[in-house]
């Protein structure tokens, strides 16, 4: 079973790895495939350029076998659709491999509004990482119908069937924004404490997000 985390990743952070972390072993993953997004039609566009991204995150997952990078959207002309790489994925892997599409509570909120988001799930599965401290999310009427449709609650459905589940998986909280984080790089302020170390010295070294909007 393979966890897919998408984002900008602008820059990643220990958040991401940590909930990567989480998830991998609550699950029982086999990888956690980190997908840098080239242009998400959903938020701001990236400060870092693609490169840069990809980079970040080669050197963020470099001490985990368990993690790869996939720069699969970074290659791909236009909007960085999650269903376009859910498809080519299933197609490259095969049909029995089961792919579990790793997703924040906020991000689900807002599937609604996503290209072709109802298809989703006949590509793979959606895990929903949820925390103790976090508050409950009103979805929208359709999105409730829809979630409530493909919840289940035993794991071992995730690994029996290739794709088709709503699972939620409760994680330790770590609040790490990249936004927070660019504001700190930006005022000179200190983030050790978000970063790993090869990633802040990436930053530095190539001046990243320096007297900037964050």
């Amino acid at each position: 079973m393979i966890g897919l985390l998408g984002g900008t990743f602008d820059p990643i952070h220990l958040g991401h790895l940590r909930l990567a972390q989480a998830l991998s072993a609550a699950l029982k993953l086999s990888m956690v495939r980190f997908i840098p997004a080239a242009v998400p039609p959903h938020r701001p566009q990236p400060q870092a350029s693609a490169h840069q991204r990809a980079h970040m995150v080669s050197l963020a997952i470099a001490a985990c076998p368990e993690f790869m990078l996939d720069t699969r959207e970074l290659q791909r002309d236009g909007p960085s659709y999650t269903v376009n790489t859910l498809q080519a994925l299933r197609a490259e892997l095969g049909q029995h491999v089961s792919l579990c599409l790793l997703l924040g509570q906020d991000a689900f909120a807002g599937l609604a509004g996503w290209h072709h988001w109802q298809t989703l799930l006949e590509y793979g599965h959606i895990v929903i990482a949820t925390r103790p401290d976090s508050a409950t999310h009103d979805y929208s009427a359709k999105l409730q119908r829809w979630h409530d449709a493909h919840h289940v609650s035993a794991l071992e459905l995730l690994h029996e069937q290739p794709a088709g589940c709503i699972y939620h998986q409760a994680i330790p909280a770590l609040p790490v924004s990249a936004t927070a984080i660019r504001a700190a790089l930006a005022k000179g302020e200190a983030v050790d404490a978000c970063l790993s170390g090869a990633v802040l010295d990436y930053i530095r070294a190539e001046q990243l997000y320096l007297n900037r909007p964050c």
